[in-house]
């Protein structure tokens, strides 16, 4: 059975092109910079937004017309696999993405649960081994059951820790038996609603130990992947641990655990936490632990996490020269974790969703490519920075002065400091100028 028949396979027909079924600017075999398109993206599809979403939010039910509507329960599920690879391969991207309760319905007790994750990991392995399609990484849901209302590894009820603690052991068996790159945890519900009743050091520590045991658990069954944490700032809880990639790097640096984790950054927690998506990759980045990204943008005008499909060209751009500058993103890639608007209800606004931001991650790519070329950025930095190249400034970089000696530099001085202009508006204009010229 085809569950987008109407839809053709996704082809690259060109910017020139007025089908609206066809990449303008992703063209996986176009070499850049030494690569092709399709192994610098590493593109993925998230299974929960595309394939379990139904279009709901706070104030109305489900709006989306889907094919697969009418079944329930496991057959449910069963269906979903056979859509998931049929769009999959429709839109030729290599990956896709899942928590572990979106691909099968829960049971009446945590064995039921993992008989019906049994089933339909089956089927998926199947189908991934005749598609040449795979997993990315998967995760836990450990958010969405009221067991978690407190939680999961912060709660504050030790058995939920213990149900927790097993979800995420089978979650880590998945990844070996689908060949997962990386594992990823989002931590939903691990944070706090208020001080007042919250014992946020135990908390820690708790989130900590958990951690570790899933690193002992992973290297015991031969898990190879990347472990990737995926900070969010608030939403549900007021406050989450993870609330920035710096929070995030400093938790793993102090609980011992950075050598075992890198980061999955998503564009629109990194605007709910006060950044740009940029901001996040650079401090990634400059701690060596950029990992993977999840691709979307939230609308500025609205406080939460909208989770829209990216077409802001200027920042997917500056997004792709961070991850370029990072050598690319490893094991990792670019997760759609994007959902089509609750109006754009029907089964081939799915397709015009995504190849919207593959193209503009495409175009992204290319724009990024050429500021590197040119050492755009890199030019304007050591200009900046040159006073630290030579005289006082090396001795400050290279550690051969102390505040005596500054002191006694500054004293000497005429006491006027020239600096120079930033020129920042000049710059976004030349941006600009590389932007829309590929």
């Amino acid at each position: 059975m085809s569950y987008f028949q109407s839809v053709p396979a996704i082809a690259y027909e060109g910017r020139e092109s007025k089908n609206p079924f066809a990449y303008k600017h992703y063209n996986k075999s176009e070499v850049v910079l030494g690569k092709t398109q399709e192994e610098h993206l590493r593109l993925a599809v998230a299974y929960w937004h595309t394939l379990t979403a139904g279009g709901s939010d706070p104030f109305g039910t489900d709006t989306a017309i889907r094919p697969w509507s009418s079944y329930s329960g496991l057959d449910l599920a069963k269906v979903r696999v056979e859509a998931a690879f049929e769009f999959l391969e429709k839109l030729g991207v290599p990956y896709f993405c899942f928590h572990d309760r979106d691909i099968a319905p829960e049971g009446d007790t945590l064995k039921e649960t993992n008989e019906n994750l049994d089933v339909i990991i089956g089927l998926m392995k199947d189908r991934m081994q005749s598609s040449g399609v795979k997993l990315l990484w998967n995760t836990a849901n450990m958010f969405s059951n009221p067991r978690f209302v407190h939680g999961a590894a912060t709660t504050s009820n030790a058995e939920v820790y213990a149900y927790a603690a097993a979800q995420v052991k089978k979650g880590l068996e998945t990844a070996v038996e689908l060949g997962a790159e990386n594992y990823v945890f989002w931590g939903g519900r691990e944070g706090y609603e208020s001080l007042l009743n919250t014992n946020l050091g135990l908390e820690l520590d708790n989130l900590a130990r958990f951690y570790h045991m899933a690193v002992d658990y992973a290297r015991e069954i031969g898990f190879t992947g990347q472990f990737l944490i995926e900070p969010k700032p608030k939403e549900p809880t007021k406050h989450q641990y993870d609330f920035d990639a710096a929070t995030s790097i400093a938790f793993l640096q102090k609980y011992g655990l950075e050598k075992h984790f890198k980061l999955n950054l998503e564009a629109n927690h990194a605007t709910l936490a006060g950044h740009t998506f940029e901001h996040e990759l650079r401090v990634a980045r400059t701690n060596g632990m950029l990992g993977s990204i999840d691709a979307n943008q939230g609308d500025l005008l609205l406080g939460w996490d909208t989770d829209e499909f990216p077409t802001d060209l200027y920042a997917v751009t500056l997004a792709m020269y961070e991850i370029l500058q990072n050598g690319g993103l490893g094991s990792g890639g670019v997760n759609f974790d994007a959902k089509v608007r609750r109006s754009s209800f029907e089964p081939e606004d799915l397709f015009h969703a995504h190849i919207a931001g593959i193209d503009t991650f495409a175009r992204g790519l290319k724009a990024a490519a050429k500021l590197t070329q040119d050492g755009f950025f890199e030019q304007l930095v050591k200009d900046r920075y040159s006073t630290f190249e030579s005289g006082i400034g090396l001795e400050i970089v290279s550690g051969t002065t102390d505040f005596r000696k500054l002191e006694q530099y500054a004293l000497a001085q005429d006491g006027v400091i020239r600096n120079k202009s930033s020129q920042l508006e000049r710059i976004k204009s030349q941006l600009n100028d590389y932007i829309f010229s590929v």
